[in-house]
């Protein structure tokens, strides 16, 4: 059934979210889809949706969306980041990078524009995703107050967040939990506050000398989500930007402010994720994912990275799959990846595809450290055909057939893969899987298991 057909049967429950419907004992069209894609029932699907365990971001208005979910009880999912920059990139960029991170794996996109044509731009990657979209909405304020605090008005922010909901945006983070009480807490910090929408409305609290609008006006707020069913990303404005600042007292004041507005949405019958850290030493990680499980109840957590050191500009998105892959076989439901560029610059449509495929390989491994039912499938079928020397075989079930063929290729002839026993890094002679093969052969045979071969001396 068509997206847009599953809408026209929604119409009967206008303004009746995921989480509205699942509380009501009804298992929507969206349900089931995300049921066959994850291998789980559609009745359990529905008690998670209920409980707030899951969510499936899927605005009213993308029409042509494939509903997907996000929580601790399914595959663990990867948002890949994409959007121009005041210094970079157009609008035919911007969705060929959507296109790239769709195909090599990327479960939703988020439209992080902060250049020219945010709107237009935005338009023409929801028109091309299939994915939920997600966004920041207070950068497109900011865009339009021209970097002046008084003109980033409640009403502007607020008007903002209706546009991108009625444009199709699914899902949207919501700087909301920082506060003026926290502003002290990162005094002491080795590098303050990193995240953009943090560092904004840390601002817009010092200069208006009152508690942040988007706290204030969380209800409002909720209200307009709930029109379209769009989720909420709460924002984790005070995140540690490096190791020396993670876990800290501002980091944690946040999170059980997000923990109170998780529980306020969910009183709306609006769907939530938590957004989480940012830089995190690896012996620490599983204790940030075990400290939002405990206080936001079990909402999914959506986390950046995290980066488990600071010393790979160039390299970072390896440095944070090594955390992504340890956070999501404890807990955290979706990757947000992190590119080469990091702390760098505006990736480009090949940064993106690495990006992508980083994380997607630290997010399969997390399926198989949680036992996930199938997930070893795709390894074992990858086993047998690296023992059968079935390159073919190999190359349709890489994560990057293209590369893997490449990298074959570089040193065996073009055909060689239809026949060569072995690969150039060992050769003919010293390959470990024709030994073993023939050790194999002959370990049934009487010869090998004779009792005279194997007298003691």
């Amino acid at each position: 059934m068509l997206r847009a057909d599953w809408i026209e049967k929604r119409k009967k429950f206008k303004n009746k979210t995921q989480i509205h419907l699942a509380r009501q004992g009804i298992i929507t069209e969206e349900m089931q889809y995300v049921a066959k894609r994850e291998g789980l029932h559609p009745e359990f699907v529905r008690r998670e949706v209920a409980v707030g365990r899951m969510i499936i971001p899927a605005n009213i208005n993308h029409l042509h969306l494939e509903p997907m979910c996000i929580g601790i009880n399914s595959r663990v999912k990867v948002n890949a980041n994409i959007g121009n920059s005041g210094l970079a990139s157009d609008i035919s960029t911007e969705v060929e990078k959507a296109r790239v991170a769709i195909r090599y794996g990327a479960d939703t996109i988020m439209d992080l524009s902060t250049g020219e044509a945010i709107t237009e731009t935005r338009q023409a990657i929801i028109t091309e995703s299939k994915v939920p979209v997600g966004t920041v909405p207070l950068y497109e304020a900011w865009k339009e107050a021209q970097g002046d605090m008084r003109k980033l008005t409640v009403n502007l922010i607020l008007e903002v967040i209706e546009e991108q909901a009625r444009q199709g945006v699914s899902y949207m983070t919501i700087h909301a939990g920082i506060l003026r009480e926290h502003l002290p807490l990162v005094q002491h910090r080795v590098m303050g506050i990193v995240s953009r929408g943090g560092a904004i409305m840390a601002q817009w609290i010092i200069e208006h000398g009152k508690q942040n609008p988007l706290y204030e006006y969380f209800d409002k707020i909720c209200e307009i989500f709930k029109k379209y069913d769009v989720a909420f990303s709460l924002g984790d404005a005070l995140r540690p930007g490096c190791i020396e600042d993670a876990t800290d007292d501002a980091q944690l004041a946040e999170l059980k402010v997000l923990a109170e507005l998780t529980e306020r949405a969910w009183k709306h019958d609006v769907q939530v994720m938590v957004e989480g850290p940012g830089h995190i030493p690896l012996d620490q990680v599983k204790f940030n994912m075990r400290i939002q499980q405990l206080w936001c109840k079990e909402a999914p957590f959506y986390i950046l990275g995290p980066l488990v050191t600071d010393i790979a500009p160039g390299y970072d998105h390896i440095g944070s799959a090594i955390g992504g892959a340890v956070a999501a076989a404890v807990g955290a439901s979706m990757l947000c990846y992190i590119t080469p560029k990091e702390h760098l610059g505006l990736p480009n449509i090949e940064d993106v595809k690495q990006g992508v495929i980083a994380y997607k390989i630290a997010a399969h491994a997390a399926d198989i450290a949680k036992h996930w039912p199938g997930a070893r499938d795709w390894d074992f079928e990858m086993s047998k055909a690296r023992y059968n020397f079935d390159w073919n075989r190999q190359f349709e079930l890489a994560i990057d057939p293209e590369t893997a063929r490449v990298f074959h290729d570089e040193t065996l002839p073009a055909e060689g893969y239809k026949t060569a026993k072995f690969c150039s890094m060992c050769g003919p002679e010293f390959c470990s899987y024709k030994l073993s093969q023939k050790v194999q052969e002959k370990a049934n045979t009487e010869e090998l298991l004779a009792e005279d071969r194997w007298t003691a001396p």
